[in-house]
């Protein structure tokens, strides 16, 4: 049986709006600008933060790993990965097999798209976070995109991209 609180929308802000702080640092240290945090299931304990580190360890999909490797995957089912895009395939797999239950992004990854266009860093897959639970066995909770972090999310990549 679950033992962890209700998300709030103030809480979902809040913990993007860190997510976006960590994706500024990440892009001030050269590197794409997408940032994450795992919250306990009080809602409140910022447990995990990551940045990502390249192409193929991306904030959430290394955030997760870590979490794997320093929780118990019971304790992880009532946490909460918040990112600021929508995890790709690969994220959204790695957080289903680390057993985390709950994902809250800001920005969609087709509204990313539509900025980032056919970049080369940016070969986005367009298969929504959404659909890729669906095909799993465990009901992972999605809440996004957050219209209310969007703006700010999104101003820190179209510097970024246009470069």
């Amino acid at each position: 049986m679950s033992t962890d609180s209700a998300l709030t929308s103030a809480q979902m802000i809040r913990h993007l709006q860190s997510a976006n702080q960590i994706a500024i640092r990440t892009r001030a240290q050269g590197h794409h600008p997408f940032g994450a945090i795992l919250v306990a299931p009080d809602q409140e304990t910022v447990l995990l933060e990551q940045g990502n580190l390249d192409t193929v360890n991306h904030a959430e999909s290394v955030l997760a790993r870590t979490a794997f490797s320093q929780f118990a995957i019971d304790y992880l089912w009532n946490c909460t990965l918040y990112t600021t895009v929508e995890p790709c395939v690969m994220c959204a797999g790695t957080q289903y097999w680390a057993n985390i239950g709950r994902l809250v992004y800001g920005v969609s990854e087709t509204r990313l798209l539509a900025l980032t266009g056919n970049h080369a860093q940016n070969p986005t897959l367009n298969l929504p976070c959404r659909t890729v639970f669906e095909h799993g066995q465990k009901p992972i909770q999605v809440w996004g995109p957050i219209a209310a972090v969007e703006a700010e999310i999104l101003a820190v990549h179209e510097d970024f991209w246009r470069q």
